[in-house]
């Protein structure tokens, strides 16, 4: 087991941040849903339950490698903002602080030769240039409404007519998905 030490304690690391991005998440929706704002309420509810099934896929994973796992408290979350731009930029920031630690799990399990590692990864890296594009048009969509955060509103419900694809390829997550 030496072999996967390092990518295996980045993964248990990952954890913790899946389940800080779902508490952030879900401050940022409480944050939207306080201003009367329920689409970008919506879209943060979500996102939400999408990281918690983040972490807990990446739960599955160690359990079934037979690595120990134990279940972090989450980190610190913010609360508080001064308009819906800057919440959309600390959602974006933290999706590409995700991403950052996303790729080097990727390179440690290449490192180490460990295959079944990179292989698992290999899904968050394709989820990830997702979750940066969505984010960063989101932002743009606030930045051309400006100010009229009914636009953003309309825009959200528009896009909702389709709702987005399950990803039939995601790793199982422990407990089952939401």
């Amino acid at each position: 087991m030496a072999k996967t030490r390092k990518f295996a304690e980045l993964l248990r690391t990952q954890i913790r941040h899946e389940f800080t991005a779902a508490q952030q998440y879900i401050a940022l929706a409480v944050w939207f849903d306080a201003r009367d704002l329920p689409r970008l309420a919506k879209r943060f509810y979500g996102q939400a339950i999408e990281e918690r099934n983040h972490a807990l896929a990446m739960v599955r994973y160690l359990l079934d490698r037979d690595e120990p796992v134990a279940i972090p408290g989450s980190g610190d979350v913010r609360n508080d903002f001064s308009s819906a731009h800057e919440a959309i930029e600390l959602a974006l920031a933290q999706e590409r602080a995700v991403t950052a630690d996303i790729e080097a799990m990727a390179k440690a399990a290449r490192a180490e030769e460990d295959y079944l590692g990179e292989q698992f990864v290999h899904w968050f890296l394709k989820e990830q240039v997702e979750e940066v594009a969505q984010m960063s048009t989101l932002l743009t969509v606030v930045e051309r409404a400006g100010g009229n955060l009914f636009e953003v509103e309309n825009h959200l419900f528009r896009e909702s007519a389709t709702p987005p694809a399950d990803a039939p390829d995601m790793p199982p997550v422990a407990g089952g998905k939401l």
